[in-house]
């Protein structure tokens, strides 16, 4: 896969699967611009480890409604053109029916589609909007394996991506006229930072029993899907959700 001058924009991008997925970008010759929301330190040092040159930095709250527009006019006036649109940046939030009082309950539902659903939903209008403009584009948009085997420790997580998968379809089919193809990545568990931090052994054993590798998935793997579906040759797949669980869900 070669992306050679593509210029892409990557959401949460300071660390985990989104840094992973700039990392892979530039190693094929991209030019990335970096989302982050507040981790300067985070999204410097990604920066920094990225190979070549032509990349760069916007800090931008996607959760906020104006957010993705300025987000996407920044990455416009800086590289001139979008062609790859990479939404990465969710939240997960737990809140356990049982556990929680109906503030925590509502607070995390509301929290949790601003940034996974609504957030998206308006990058992709901005991002398609600029795209047309210049003969088309691919976007690619970040679920989860929770979509379909259900989250019942965080449900409004799971239904987030649920929705998600099912307007990154909607939109592979409104956007295939102008060019514009849509796939979709649902990882599994993945071993990023976040989660060496925030795991108990005992959860991580459980984790590493759901797959038959006995692993969790590396962050460059779920990039590799990506960088397949943002490829030269990947338009008929507009529309596709590629699993990468390791097998811990089959559907």
């Amino acid at each position: 896969m070669n992306f050679n001058n593509k210029n892409v924009l990557v959401t949460g991008a300071s660390r985990g699967i989104g840094k992973a997925t700039a990392q892979a970008f530039s190693e094929k010759g991209a030019n990335v611009g970096i989302n982050y929301r507040s981790n300067t330190e985070a999204a410097e040092k990604t920066l920094a480890e990225l190979m070549g040159n032509g990349h760069q930095l916007f800090q931008q709250d996607i959760s906020e409604e104006a957010g993705p527009k300025r987000l996407i006019e920044a990455f416009i006036a800086h590289y001139g053109q979008l062609d790859i649109l990479v939404n990465n940046a969710g939240i997960s939030i737990f809140h356990k029916i049982d556990e929680v009082d109906f503030e925590h309950w509502s607070q995390a539902w509301q929290d949790t589609f601003k940034t996974n659903l609504f957030a998206v939903s308006n990058l992709c209008y901005w991002g398609a909007k600029a795209m047309m403009q210049t003969g088309g584009g691919r976007i690619v948009n970040i679920s989860s394996r929770g979509a379909f085997r259900g989250e019942p420790t965080k449900p409004a997580y799971g239904a987030s991506k649920a929705a998600l998968n099912a307007m990154s379809q909607s939109l592979a089919k409104a956007l295939a006229p102008h060019h514009i193809y849509i796939g979709v990545v649902a990882p599994g568990f993945t071993e990023t930072e976040m989660a060496a931090a925030t795991l108990t052994p005992i959860e991580r054993d459980n984790l590493l029993r759901e797959s038959p590798f006995k692993r969790m998935a590396q962050p460059k793997e779920v990039a590799h899907a990506v960088l397949f579906l943002a490829s030269d040759g990947a338009e008929y797949t507009s529309g596709t959700i590629i699993d990468v669980n390791g097998a811990s869900y089959l559907r």
